[in-house]
């Protein structure tokens, strides 16, 4: 009885929208209007031929906090690639017409369904910013583009940072635009408030980014007042081997000297002020992520290149877990521990070894790290390219003088965990002369 009401409801509210002017312009970036226009012309199509549909043309969202709402197939499917192979897939199991959004709150969901079914812009600029991250998350592109609209409409020192690190985890370019320039006109009282600390600690990773795009962006000195509204970017594992990883596992701005800083001076001399675990904190997300332009900044900024994290891992274990050569260049050249050891007793060229990163392991080499280094289990990066079938890399370990006769805690040698995983093309090797 509840669907049959649910359903009759929806029709009558179909009724209304289409006879209540839904298809007004909607007034979005120049870019999108195309999309838009498209949109509406087919929303008259897709909504009238509910009128004909039965009873299975509705399905239930569930919200993350338990709200229940209904929403016909049509439009969900219509509006978003996302929601239709969702949608396919529920078909598919055939157990229940209850589709769970554990990932979504029922306010925003409301507003994502208002918007589907409506193609009008948010009617709580409020909740712009969840409901940009949920317009990401299901491909609605117009409400992305409305979103970051109103998003923008709203900056303000409290809020610029943390819109920028929102625009940039979503890709959302004209917002991250608005905010980039906004923070440039007014760096150093959004560099006071507590959004800016709140960013630098929450994601360090893409506030480096934020910074990045600050110093690298020209000041818009036509950018509004702070109080005016304007409009308008792998780990391994922490325990234990697996197949994924070992043991549990922009150069910085140019600027001329002035008797009163630029805002490119003022951030950088902000980032310099963070403490040293913050930096290193940095330094290390920089090398995961392989940005040597941000490695290079952070260490001009005083980072301590061997600042390590709760597995006590370096930024050079990282960039040679990762594969990151160039990296890895940088922090040997200023000084990194070649030979550090982690929480498991690994040096960066048994991570190396283990990952099969062979230029790496031929870099490490050249920096003369300890080739027959043991970790707590007594293996040596040979042993590790040996167990995972890391043909170059031992090849390269072998050819930087690497024992093929040692053995572990285990008595194992390197040959002897070849051959029990059957990877030939390592027998071979070492069993050549």
């Amino acid at each position: 009885m509840f669907r049959r009401n649910s359903s009759w409801f929806l029709h009558i509210f179909v009724a209304v929208v289409m006879c209540s002017g839904y298809s007004r312009p909607v007034s979005v970036t120049a870019l999108t209007v195309g999309r838009v226009h498209e949109a509406e012309e087919a929303t008259a199509v897709d909504l009238g031929a509910l009128l004909d549909a039965g009873d299975g043309a509705v399905v239930t969202l569930l919200a993350g906090d338990n709200t229940q709402l209904v929403a016909h197939r049509a439009i969900l499917a219509a509006r978003s690639a996302v929601f239709a192979g969702m949608l396919r897939r529920l078909t598919l199991e055939a157990s229940s017409s209850q589709l769970a959004l554990s990932d979504i709150e029922g306010p925003v969901l409301r507003q994502v369904l208002e918007h589907l079914y409506t193609l009008q812009p948010p009617q709580l600029p409020s909740m712009a910013p969840q409901l940009l991250v949920a317009a990401d998350q299901y491909g609605l592109s117009v409400l992305k583009v409305q979103c970051e609209q109103q998003v923008a409409a709203q900056l303000s020192v409290e809020t610029a940072s943390a819109t920028g690190v929102l625009a940039i985890r979503h890709s959302a370019n004209t917002l991250k635009q608005a905010a980039v320039a906004f923070i440039k006109a007014h760096l150093l009282s959004v560099m006071a408030t507590q959004g800016w600390d709140e960013a630098v600690v929450n994601d360090p990773q893409t506030f480096m980014e934020l910074v990045h795009l600050i110093a690298e962006t020209p000041t818009d000195t036509s950018t509004p007042s702070a109080g005016e509204s304007r409009t308008g970017p792998s780990s391994l594992p922490h325990s234990g081997h697996s197949d994924d990883g070992r043991s549990p596992a922009t150069a910085v701005p140019h600027t001329t000297p002035q008797a009163t800083p630029q805002p490119d001076d003022a951030a950088v001399s902000h980032l310099r002020n963070l403490s040293g675990d913050m930096k290193g904190e940095m330094l290390i997300a920089a090398a995961k992520e392989g940005s040597v332009s941000k490695v290079r900044t952070l260490l001009a900024m005083g980072a301590d290149v061997e600042a390590k994290d709760e597995n006590k891992r370096t930024a050079l274990h990282w960039a040679a877990a990762m594969g990151h050569g160039e990296v890895a260049a940088r922090l040997l050249e200023v000084g990194a521990g070649v030979n550090a050891r982690d929480r498991w007793q690994n040096t960066p060229l048994h991570l190396a070894a283990w990952k099969g990163h062979a230029a790496v392991v031929r870099l490490l080499a050249a920096f003369s790290a300890d080739h027959n280094a043991r970790d707590q289990s007594g293996s040596t990066p040979l042993h590790d390219a040996a167990r995972r079938g890391r043909a170059e890399a031992a090849a390269a370990l072998l050819e930087a003088g690497a024992d093929r006769e040692d053995r572990n805690y285990g008595g194992d040698t390197p040959l002897d965990l070849a051959e029990r995983n059957n990877h030939q093309s390592l027998i071979d090797i070492l069993r050549s002369s």
